[in-house]
């Protein structure tokens, strides 16, 4: 978001707090970004009660704003922060940006523990009964440009005997 729409949209002050100084854009997620002050961004120290503002920046109707507010109580460990967050209504497209950015990213690793990138050559470290193909691929063969299964670290995709199949990574080494 470019930083006049960004100062529009939060009308010039502190998404969480309404201050007004020195302030910048924060990202949430790779997609949100909110207008913060040095103190709810952290570049200084809160006087005591400040995050109580978050009470209020709770029911924001900005998916990025109520994506960081649910974030920041998630960090603050006292029961009103809780009881917000737990009444929130957050956004559900932005609830789904959020847990995603919060993962961590899936890293494949062969049977030595190297890390696979994709397109990556591999080789099978055994003989392996191929499923529904009928073949076994054997101990050796190397399997070039590979693809890396997103939601499975343990799984990668190849071309074996002109077969696209899914692979254990246990059962390969980087080459």
């Amino acid at each position: 978001m470019r930083w006049d729409e960004l100062m529009t949209r939060a009308g010039g002050v502190c998404e969480f707090c309404g201050a007004s100084e020195n302030l910048t854009a924060q990202s949430v997620t790779p997609k949100d970004q909110v207008l913060l002050c040095p103190v709810c961004k952290g570049d200084s120290d809160p006087q005591m009660g400040h995050w109580h503002c978050l009470e209020g920046a709770a029911w924001s109707t900005v998916p990025s704003v109520q994506a960081a507010v649910w974030r920041k109580l998630g960090e603050i460990d006292d029961g009103w922060a809780t009881d917000t967050r737990d009444m929130m209504q957050v956004d559900p497209d932005a609830m789904a940006r959020i847990v995603a950015a919060d993962q961590p990213a899936t890293v494949h690793r062969d049977s030595l523990g190297v890390i696979l990138a994709h397109g990556d050559t591999v080789v099978l470290v055994k003989d392996l009964p191929v499923k529904g193909a009928g073949f076994t691929a054997k101990r050796g063969t190397a399997v070039r440009n590979i693809s890396l299964v997103p939601d499975n670290e343990g799984h990668i995709e190849g071309r074996v005997d002109g077969q696209r199949i899914v692979i254990l990574t246990e059962f390969v080494k980087r080459k």
